[in-house]
């Protein structure tokens, strides 16, 4: 019995070093009341220590009408997980129960309560409904998907967020000022406060460039925001409800260099007289865009490439803005929720599908 004792004790403590590995090698600290958080290169955990399940798919190229898309614009899941599809050229969501069984299409084409013009976001509130934003007003249903109300937005035509208290966000372009300007306002479209600025391209001296970075943003702890902008560096920063900056993250990064491939596929789409007014910069921006879950971690899109091209990697950070993990993602979440992955894909043939993933991690994250 001591024996098999010691040996339950001897395998006890390697897991439990095999999960700790190398210490985390970046510092904490408070400047002017603001938490700093400095990463290193290298996250805590191995690409190992973490995967992607597949449980869900939902999409046809051939079949039945009410798992074939048109064009997703967003993704939104419930509590109870079922899943909201907001297809914006078809103009409608399309709801599926939590293992992808169609349920009904909610909306249409139109101007009237419950139709929809240019829908482009949709999410699942604090106040269990559905919020969605679409030209000029928002709005609003039952889980059920039974119409409630809309909010005129003044002229802003992107609804991007909405927060626990059901502030809305929005990115507006203010051109007096020559910027993109991230705002927040109340439930009845009442302006609150701002959270940050990046310039427009037309700002820009010289050339265009193709590759030139607008601030991102998600809503984080409820009504937190995560804001980042680029051009600033590796920087990720978490301002309270009131736009007050109270966490700064940092992350020191090995530039990813821009190629002529990726320049061509950039432009591609421009005709030959708008191709020579661009002019790319040497190496991609730190990061494209910024993902909170419902646990508090960071996931930041890179411009770094599987050897294969297939992939992008994505950096991970925990609740305390520690970087943990470097994890290549065939597609960018859409929806992280109770340890669940959403993302909006295409298959082989460029159709597009909805995927939930269970996320196993080798460590308590």
């Amino acid at each position: 019995m001591k024996k098999y004792i010691i040996f339950l004790m001897i395998i006890l403590l390697s897991i439990s070093c095999s999960q700790k590995k190398a210490g985390w090698e970046g510092t904490v600290e408070e400047v002017n009341g603001i938490t700093v958080v400095h990463n290193p290169k290298e996250p805590l955990y191995k690409p190992d220590d973490f995967s992607l399940e597949e449980e869900v798919s939902i999409g046809e190229v051939e079949g039945q009408e009410e798992y074939m898309f048109q064009t997703i614009f967003s993704l939104a899941v419930s509590e109870k997980g079922d899943i909201y599809v907001l297809d914006y050229k078809a103009n409608h969501i399309k709801m599926y129960d939590m293992d992808g069984k169609y349920i009904k299409t909610i909306g249409r084409s139109g101007r009237g309560p419950g139709e929809f013009q240019v829908p482009r976001y949709m999410a699942c509130t604090e106040q269990d409904q559905i919020m969605v934003g679409d030209i000029n007003r928002i709005s609003y249903f039952s889980l059920d998907g039974e119409f409630l109300t809309s909010t005129p937005t003044l002229g802003v035509v992107i609804v991007q967020d909405i927060d626990q208290e059901g502030n809305i966000f929005v990115t507006e372009i203010v051109r007096e000022k020559g910027v993109y300007e991230l705002n927040k306002f109340d439930p009845e479209f009442n302006y609150l406060c701002s959270f940050g600025t990046s310039p427009l391209s037309s700002t820009q001296s010289g050339k265009r460039d193709p590759f030139f970075s607008v601030l991102r943003f998600d809503i984080i702890n409820g009504d937190q925001v995560l804001y980042g902008y680029a051009e600033e560096g590796y920087t990720l920063k978490i301002m309270d409800k009131t736009g007050k900056l109270v966490k700064r993250i940092e992350k020191d990064t090995i530039p990813v260099k821009i190629t002529q491939e990726d320049i061509d596929e950039r432009i591609a789409d421009y005709s030959p007289e708008m191709k020579v007014e661009f002019s790319s910069p040497k190496y991609f921006p730190p990061f494209s865009r910024v993902v909170a879950d419902d646990k508090g971690r960071i996931y930041v899109s890179t411009y770094k490439k599987t050897p294969d091209g297939e992939k992008n990697y994505f950096d991970i950070f925990d609740s305390k803005g520690r970087y943990i993990l470097k994890v290549p993602f065939k597609s960018r979440p859409q929806v992280i929720k109770n340890n669940k992955f959403y993302s909006i894909e295409e298959n082989e043939n460029g159709y597009q599908c909805v995927k939930r993933y269970k996320m196993n991690w080798n460590f308590i994250p």
